[in-house]
């Protein structure tokens, strides 16, 4: 069984996303990762992969204690899915300011465990300013955030292997990518 768990993008989600984002769109609209002056690496196309499940999670950052870390294994894929992208428009002020984070604690667990790629159902896994200083702390550590994926409530309770492939566009000179994300059991 195969998901598409990318955004698809309509032309008023890319009018909305150039109304509340200052960043530059090329890359970094709908489903994407930030590429911090690194390559992703072929092998990275196809992982093994987790998915958790912190919809639970509200008003503060999602930590370790929120997950099962022992799920967590080197080379993986991990998806948080936490809702955000069902309960608020793609492309609105508050997506891109107000959307849920991982703890930096979490985030450098993660890194120990030597993971390939983080996913999540959001605009980044830290916000504001802090946005792209972890992107390049974790992208330095051959770690990529793939940010704004969707329909992972049809993949968070599957039981059995699960692996996604992600497959970006094949750009350079800029500072995200797009990319297709299919999650398959």
């Amino acid at each position: 069984m195969k998901t598409d768990i990318t955004l698809k993008i309509t032309p008023e989600m890319l009018k909305d996303a150039q109304r509340n984002e200052n960043k530059d769109l090329t890359g970094h609209l709908g489903t994407h990762f930030d590429v911090m002056n690194k390559e992703f690496p072929l092998e990275y196309t196809e992982r093994k992969a987790v998915v958790f499940d912190v919809t639970s999670v509200k008003d503060r950052d999602i930590d370790v204690c929120d997950i099962d870390i022992s799920k967590v294994s080197s080379d993986m894929f991990v998806v948080f899915y936490t809702g955000f992208i069902e309960s608020e428009k793609y492309g609105t002020q508050r997506y891109f300011k107000e959307h849920p984070q991982l703890s930096n604690e979490l985030i450098d667990i993660l890194l120990e465990k030597n993971i390939s790629v983080i996913g999540v159902d959001f605009a980044g896994v830290r916000r504001g300013r802090e946005h792209t200083p972890k992107d390049m702390y974790c992208a330095d550590k051959g770690v990529f955030i793939i940010e704004n994926l969707c329909n992972l409530k049809s993949i968070v309770d599957l039981e059995g292997e699960l692996v996604i492939h992600t497959y970006p566009l094949n750009c350079v000179g800029i500072t995200g990518l797009p990319c297709r994300v299919i999650a398959e059991m």
